[in-house]
């Protein structure tokens, strides 16, 4: 049987898969919003697993504040940031492509490392 968990797990894989592909096709507005919604989905399969509230963006933001402290992990707040960055960019416009690809690589680090505390 598969958990809300796992689902979220699926969603933050395909949106970082689709993120790449939009970046390799120049889209970087698409791509910073699929990098944004991986790191959303796997946050939100952390918070699931530990039953807490994930229904707005303050929410993930303190889950994660919640991840780093439990781990000791200050480096999770500063990966959960890129991301951030990266959903300004899909309504601003202003970075270059070299700042998306590096937001991606952040957020897959992100997602690797939110994985090893879910299972």
């Amino acid at each position: 049987m598969t958990t809300r968990a796992d689902y979220h797990v699926e969603i933050s894989r395909v949106f970082l898969q689709k993120a790449r592909a939009y970046l390799a096709e120049g889209d970087l507005l698409q791509a910073s919003e699929k990098g944004w919604g991986s790191a959303a989905q796997i946050v939100k399969a952390a918070a699931d697993a530990r039953g807490w509230n994930h229904s707005s963006h303050g929410a993930l933001f303190n889950a994660v504040n919640r991840l780093a402290s439990e781990t000791d992990d200050p480096q999770l707040r500063r990966l959960f940031q890129s991301a951030n960055a990266l959903h300004q960019n899909f309504y601003e416009g202003w970075m270059p492509e070299e700042f998306v690809a590096d937001g991606l690589d952040a957020i897959d680090e992100f997602a690797t490392r939110l994985g090893r505390l879910i299972n």
